[in-house]
């Protein structure tokens, strides 16, 4: 099963890429060329985001759906 955790993704005209971001896990991101390549790449991170917190005994964040921003 996949974990639902919210995504955004943007294009920074710094890194010229798409970026992918977890706002509920601190720290998750990747990058693509495309945007789908940045969904792609952010989902093989987020598994590997709770693969490590769980070896370091780390709690995981419950997914909470969409997330408000304004």
């Amino acid at each position: 099963m996949t974990p639902r955790y919210e995504i955004i993704i943007f294009f920074s005209d710094e890194d010229d890429a798409f970026v992918a971001e977890v706002p509920e896990l601190p720290g998750c991101m990747a990058d693509g060329q495309t945007y789908q390549e940045a969904l792609s790449n952010v989902e093989l991170i987020i598994q590997e985001w709770i693969e490590t917190a769980q070896e370091l005994g780390r709690p995981i964040p419950e997914p909470k759906g969409r997330l408000a921003y304004a």
